[in-house]
Parts: C-alpha cells; sequence; structure tokens
C-alpha cells in the first residue's frame, strides 16, 4: 500500500464520503487510490472554484467535510473565492493539494509557488510536510481539524499539502480515526449576565448566528422570545437556516449599514449567541464601521466555537421560558405575479412556485431579498452568501445537491456571479443533480451602481458606466446551459418564469432559467 492509498483510506474510515476533484500530474497516484475506495465517490469539476464551493454547500446540509482535490498552487488558487466564503460559514472541509516531491522544488519548475502562504489565507489547520509513513495520520488530524471548533473567523478548512513522493511511496497501513471533537460549553457566569440583560427595562434582541441557527437552537431562541417579547435576528448572510411555515419566526439584519443602525436604535440590549459585533460590510466615510449605537449596550451568551444550544436552553431555562410555544412562521397564500419581470416580480414567482423542502443557494441582492418574501410559502433551507464573494451560488447548490439527492435545488444567480463559475453546470449535467438555475439576467452589476452613489458621486461618467455594464454584448445563458448538457428557457413574463418552475421542479435533472428583468 503506497501513502495515497492509505490516505484515502483513511479518510474513508474516518466518514470523508465524497471528493471534489479537480486533479493534475502531482496527483495521480491520489486518483488511482480513489479508483480502488468505492466508500469515496469521487466527482468531477471543471474548475477548482466549484470543488471549493461544492464542498461548502455539502458540509452546510450535512454537517461534515468532503474532500477537495486540487492541483498545486494554482489549483489552489483558483479555488480561494469560495475557500474564502467556506470559512467565513464555518463549513468543514479537507483540501488536499498535490505538491512537486521534494527533490524536485530546487529546480523552480514553471508550476512551483509558495502553496503554504496561499492555504494560511483560509485554513484553520495546515500541513505540509508529510512523507508516505505519515501521511495517513496526517490524514486523521485534517479530518480531526475540519471538526474542531475554532474561535472568531478562523473557520473549519484542514488543508493538506501533500508532495508527489509521499503518495507514491510505500506506507505502513491507514490509521484509526481519532476522537471527534466536542463544542465547550458556556461558563454560568454568561448565563446570569444574559439573564440579567432582560431584567433591565428597555427591548432586547438576540443576534443568532452560526451554531445558533441551527434547528433546535432557533426553537430554544424563539421559546424565549415568545415569554420576554424581545426579538431574534439573524445575521444578513447565515450560512444555513431553515425557514418556511413551521421554522421558528427569524428576522435578518440588512444589508446597508444605516438599515441596521436604524433597527438597532430601537434596541437597549444586544446578546450575541455566537454572533460578532455587527459591522458594516464597506466602509463609508461618514458611517460608523462597528454599527451599534451608543444607546445599546452588548453582552455576549456564547462565542461561535461554544455550545449555542446548550447555552439558550440554560438561558430559557433561567428566564422560565423552556415551556413557552415558539413564534413559527405560518402558511399563507401567494398569488402568482402578472406582466412584465422585475426583481419583486421574480421573487413574487419563486415564492409562489415553491416546493416542500426546496434548498435554495443564492448569489444575488434579489436572492438575498427572497429570504423575508418566501417565509409563508413552504419549508425550506436558506444557504446564503456568507464571505461575498460572488460565484458562490451555482457550486453551493451542487454540493447541496449532491448531499440531499431526495431533495429539490434551488441556485438564485446574478448574472455578474454566474459568469464566475458557470462550469458547475457541467457538474450537474454529469451528476444529473436536481437542480433549477435562475438567474437574475438585468445585463449589469447592478449593487456596483447603487455603492457608487452611496459614495457620494451622483454623476456616473461613460467609462464608470462601462465597468457596471454587461449589456455589450448580453450573455445568452440558455445557450450556455445548452453547451454544457444542460436544457433551459427564456422567462419574459411573470407567467413563462411561473410555468418554467414548477415545470423544471417536476423534472429529473437540471434545467436553467434565463429571467430577462426590466429594472436596471
Amino acid at each position: 500500500m503506497n501513502g495515497a492509498k492509505a490516505l484515502i483510506e483513511t479518510l474513508a474510515d474516518c466518514g470523508v464520503e465524497v471528493c471534489f476533484a479537480n486533479p493534475g500530474t502531482s496527483e495521480m497516484h491520489l486518483v488511482q487510490a480513489l479508483d480502488s475506495v468505492p466508500e469515496m465517490r469521487s466527482i468531477l469539476s471543471l474548475f477548482e472554484g466549484v470543488c471549493t464551493g461544492a464542498a461548502d454547500g455539502y458540509a452546510r446540509m450535512t454537517g461534515k467535510p468532503a474532500a477537495t482535490l486540487l492541483h498545486l498552487g494554482p489549483g489552489l488558487a483558483n479555488g480561494i473565492a469560495n475557500l474564502h466564503n467556506a470559512r467565513r460559514a464555518r463549513s468543514p472541509m479537507i483540501n488536499i493539494v498535490g505538491n512537486h516531491p521534494n527533490f524536485h522544488t530546487g529546480y523552480d519548475a514553471p508550476l512551483t509557488s509558495d502553496i503554504d502562504t496561499l492555504a494560511r489565507n483560509y485554513s484553520s489547520w495546515i500541513k505540509a510536510d508529510s512523507t508516505s509513513t505519515t501521511l495517513a495520520q496526517d490524514g486523521a488530524n485534517a479530518f480531526t481539524a475540519s471538526l474542531r471548533q475554532t474561535p472568531s473567523s478562523a473557520g473549519q478548512i484542514a488543508t493538506l499539502i501533500m508532495g508527489a513522493d509521499a503518495a507514491w511511496e510505500q506506507s505502513t497501513g491507514t490509521v484509526r480515526p481519532n476522537a471527534v471533537p466536542q463544542r465547550a460549553k458556556v461558563d454560568n457566569f454568561n448565563i446570569e449576565t444574559a439573564a440579567e440583560a432582560f431584567s433591565k427595562k428597555g427591548n432586547v434582541m438576540l443576534l443568532v448566528e452560526h451554531h445558533a441557527t441551527t434547528p433546535e437552537a432557533l426553537v430554544m431562541a424563539s421559546r424565549i422570545a415568545a415569554h420576554t417579547g424581545c426579538r431574534i435576528v439573524t445575521g444578513t448572510f447565515p450560512a444555513r437556516v431553515e425557514g418556511g411555515p413551521g421554522a421558528p419566526a427569524v428576522e435578518r439584519l440588512p444589508y446597508f449599514p444605516e438599515q441596521v443602525l436604524a433597527i438597532l436604535s430601537e434596541v437597549d440590549q444586544l446578546i450575541l449567541v455566537g454572533a460578532q459585533v455587527p459591522a458594516s460590510f464597506f466602509a463609508y466615510q461618514r458611517t460608523p464601521g462597528r454599527l451599534v449605537p451608543e444607546n445599546c449596550t452588548v453582552s455576549r451568551l456564547c462565542t461561535v466555537e461554544e455550545d449555542a444550544i446548550d447555552a439558550l436552553k440554560k438561558l430559557a431555562s433561567r428566564l422560565g421560558a423552556s415551556d413557552a410555544s415558539p413564534n413559527l412562521f405560518e402558511k399563507k397564500e401567494i398569488s402568482k405575479p402578472t406582466g412584465s419581470l422585475n426583481t419583486k416580480t421574480v421573487i413574487q414567482a419563486v415564492a409562489a412556485t415553491m416546493p416542500d423542502h426546496l434548498i435554495v443557494a443564492t448569489d444575488s441582492g434579489g436572492g438575498n431579498a427572497a429570504y423575508a418574501y418566501c417565509q409563508n410559502s413552504a419549508p425550506v433551507s436558506w444557504l446564503a452568501l456568507t464571505g461575498g464573494a460572488i460565484g458562490q451560488g451555482g457550486p453551493v447548490a451542487t454540493g447541496a445537491a449532491i448531499a440531499c439527492p431526495d431533495r429539490p435545488v434551488l441556485a438564485l444567480l446574478g448574472d455578474g456571479g454566474a459568469a464566475y463559475t458557470i462550469q458547475s453546470l457541467w457538474t450537474q449535467a454529469r451528476e444529473n443533480l436536481n437542480i433549477v438555475t435562475l438567474i437574475f439576467a438585468n445585463n449589469s452589476y447592478n449593487i456596483l451602481n447603487v455603492e457608487y452613489t452611496r459614495l457620494g458621486v451622483t454623476e456616473v461618467g461613460e467609462v464608470a458606466a462601462s465597468l457596471f455594464d454587461m449589456s455589450n454584448p448580453t450573455i445568452d445563458w440558455v445557450s450556455i446551459a445548452n453547451g454544457f448538457g444542460i436544457e433551459g428557457a427564456y422567462a419574459n413574463t411573470s407567467e413563462d418564469l411561473c410555468d418554467l418552475l414548477e415545470t423544471a421542479y417536476e423534472a429529473d435533472g437540471p434545467f436553467l432559467i434565463q429571467a430577462n428583468i426590466k429594472d436596471r
């Protein structure tokens, strides 16, 4: 048994079931190993950003790490934008990055690069000096590291940089999995501090993120809200949150800083539950970066790495709220829109046609805005753009569909973001995944028009306008989908869109809808 086979068998024994791969010469022995370990499913992507984004989507839906197989530094670099999003989502993931063997690194061959420095930007664990005899144990340690909770925004991504000699030389065999790390429990002091905030005069808000947005945690938070009258709010872009009828009624912080400040101006006590202090997405000249008004006192129930479910249970018990009935979203009939398409009617069409247990991956302003509008439609899992690096939606939808083959998936993409990782369509076709891709085709980086104005520019010049414009030439998304082996259709009216969505959900396999909207 060589090092590569020992590594893959060990990862399979640990519970890694999927490898999203874009391999090259340095990884050929790992490819051979994957061929001999049927317990691990190998999925080819045409671009490394699809591999990393798909591993992110898989992790969000399962809580388990997938592996990625990437080719040296340039391959890793191609995947970094979606690794950034995965780090912010705290998605467990194991990256296996091939490298030259030790004896070859000194020759400065064309693909030689400083892989460690690239990996350090998003990894919570890195190993770069494996040998064939340590590679299996290093793989087991990478698996453990991907499940270990880290503070702040360090994330849960383990990167194993593997020299080709470690893969092809003889190994001593597989190793046993390590013990699974457990979340730390909060101190009683935190419980008492949070409970004291409820005893003071004024309005209380629970800001919940990450572990605190799991269904069990949100039910407990909702019991507290029902008992005390406090508000529950998630961050603007939660990694995953369950929504729709029967789910706990939760708000989202808005995107723009003045909107966040307006909401928090009504809050006297802000309690952080696995969340950061709210900060503006970008800096503006006359807007504070820390979005907490002076009249608002901030306290913390638990940090991001601590057990939010346990903390909320203890707080509910302390407040006498354990048996309160949670506030839940209710089912309402949503009428189908008619007439021309704009962002609002696209969102209404999505809400009116949404099947039960849909998974929605968003990578657009319109997609993110759909969250609130769809809460009375159907039970649904929402996967948001956690790190702001566009090009996430299609790959994350791909990974979610691999994780949950019995559930329909909807990718809500802006046409700007869709162009970054459109190669995900090929993987969806190859694996025959039940994904509907809906593209808001306004032929513009529309958010940049908004941001340009917000920065005080009142007149957009010809050059600036051209840098936000995608209409010269316009992109034919349906033709691109056809080229990747996927059926597609154009929606020019709300009626078109509703019909296409309903048909696509019933079909077997992927489908793309180009919604030609007019609200530029």
